[in-house]
């Protein structure tokens, strides 16, 4: 059932992406503005292109096309989807018989679909990775079937894009007739790629960091992080360097499809096509002069569904992208904002005192504060050991515009704002040296703001905090009387304070001298 847009109420909208080589279908569901949670999605391999001529699309092509929109519409129906965007894209677009494929879609499964012209595929995959990656400026590149699109980014703002006709299935199908890829077939492909990005004048000035987007570049990065045991599940933030992409590109060109699909990491369906896609990406990188990619989780169907979750917004892009994804979550898991908030001005009164002593700044700050709002997700699995589920659920979620090391470190504070000596674990490899001294300190905040908060009523208004050599003197103020936030703050609250600063700590109850 379709609707105008994306109310206030809770809804399920759906996005159907009719590409080149796959659809996809995807459901979200939330409130506009407020949060929003991938529910379901399906992936159907159509090869739209496949024997497309200059009549357009084969028969067999379009049969194939219309019976997944048809999956899909009976799919989003039994899901009672309030709203439905639907679009195709460069296969569509560029056919011949593009219209009447259209008018099929409308007249046998109930559909209309909206062709996007390049710009718009351009600009909105530019939507989706700025909902999932927080860069100010850059060049997002969005490797599809059938097309590629270079955009360029100012102030999180899509400023320009072209369309190329480099898709990975679109420069296969042109060039490779062999397995393994010959070493002429392989020149052939990368001149062509030389040649269209040479199309492309903006990109001689452009320096800045690039974004990666689409089935491709997710794929290259999965089976990158498959060779590394990258221990997070999400691949957002992701950044796949360019000796790693060169050794990617070496695997493949030695390799026949059939070695290929089993490739940790690799969509066996990819295994034919993937390899130009990785050219095109090694080409832009060499242009540009950059050393890694920054890979997006979010791309078009995203991009899309912003445009309608962000309506009340002049400019579909969230103003602060780190803050939203901690709130998403978190309200995502019922999260009790009154208790939460208090435990994150606790912990941010004792970072802010205590900041001569431990030297950190702005960005450890926001990781305490991030966490102190998610630390207690994890009871909506059970409260028994819902410091370790918090961990799991903002590991498994992730967070959009945090990087991988950043979600480990959140992730981890959470972990430890109960008990337990503050470990990096299997999360090692993500962290920088100094990380496990950085996370033993805020884990010391973020723990005794919440023995501070234990009866979840704000009856600790603040804490002063004073210090010699030997001491640490924490003053509670307090209208009545915190007998429990003491007693729980003593017994569980206190050692790591302790143990961080090297000095005895004292709690100093002045709920009587209270203003």
């Amino acid at each position: 059932m379709n609707h105008p847009s994306f109310s206030n109420a809770p809804q399920r909208v759906a996005v159907i992406d009719l590409g080149s080589n796959s659809a996809r279908v995807v459901v979200m569901a939330g409130r506009a503005g407020f949060n929003f949670h991938l529910e379901d999605e399906i992936r159907e391999i159509v090869r739209l292109r496949e024997g497309m001529t200059s009549a357009g699309l084969s028969e067999a092509a379009m049969t194939r096309g219309l019976f997944t929109l048809r999956l899909f519409k009976q799919f989003c129906d039994s899901l009672q989807v309030h709203h439905i965007i639907a679009t195709a894209t460069s296969a569509v677009r560029e056919a011949t018989n593009g219209a009447q494929f259209l008018e099929r879609v409308e007249r046998e499964v109930g559909l209309s679909l909206r062709i996007l012209d390049g710009d718009q595929e351009a600009f909105y995959g530019v939507i989706g990775a700025l909902g999932a990656l927080a860069p100010e400026n850059g060049v997002v590149v969005d490797i599809g079937g059938g097309s590629a699109q270079l955009s360029q980014v100012r102030e999180r703002r899509f400023k320009q894009g072209q369309a190329l006709t480099l898709g990975a299935l679109a420069l296969t199908e042109r060039f490779i007739r062999t397995d393994p890829i010959q070493k002429s077939e392989l020149k052939a492909v990368q001149n062509e790629i030389e040649r269209q990005l040479d199309s492309v004048a903006w990109l001689r000035g452009e320096r800045g960091p690039v974004m990666g987007l689409g089935g491709t570049i997710r794929n290259l990065a999965k089976m990158e992080a498959a060779r590394q045991r990258f221990p997070l599940q999400s691949i957002n933030g992701f950044t796949l360097s360019l000796p790693a992409l060169d050794n990617l590109i070496r695997q493949l060109c030695e390799l026949p499809i059939s070695q290929r699909r089993r490739i940790p990491g690799l969509v066996r369906d990819r295994a034919d096509i993937i390899l130009p896609g990785a050219l095109v990406i090694r080409a832009v990188l060499g242009r540009l002069g950059q050393n890694e990619l920054l890979v997006s989780e979010s791309g078009l169907r995203e991009g899309l569904f912003f445009e309608e979750f962000w309506r009340a917004l002049p400019y579909p892009v969230v103003p602060n992208l780190r803050e939203f994804s901690v709130l998403n979550l978190a309200r995502f898991y019922n999260y009790q904002e009154a208790h939460t908030r208090h435990v994150q001005f606790l912990s941010q009164r004792l970072f802010d005192q205590l900041a001569p002593l431990h030297g950190y700044g702005p960005i450890e700050r926001e990781w305490l504060s991030a966490a102190a709002i998610l630390h207690d997700i994890g009871t909506a699995i059970r409260y028994n050991d819902h410091h370790k589920h918090s961990q799991t659920l903002i590991i498994s979620n992730g967070l959009p515009g945090y990087s991988p090391r950043e979600v480990a470190i959140i992730a981890l504070l959470a972990r430890y704002h109960r008990k337990g000596t503050p470990a990096v674990g299997e999360f090692a490899p993500l962290l920088e040296e100094g990380d496990l001294r950085r996370l033993q300190h805020l884990a010391a905040f973020l723990r005794l703001a919440e023995y501070l908060e234990r009866g979840r009523n704000g009856i600790v208004r603040d804490v002063h905090v004073q210090w010699d050599k030997k001491q640490l003197t924490l003053s509670l103020v307090s209208e009545q009387d915190p007998t429990v936030e003491l007693w729980v703050a003593q017994l569980n609250g206190l050692d790591l304070m302790k143990s961080v600063f090297a000095r005895h700590v004292i709690l100093e109850n002045t709920s009587s001298r209270a203003v």
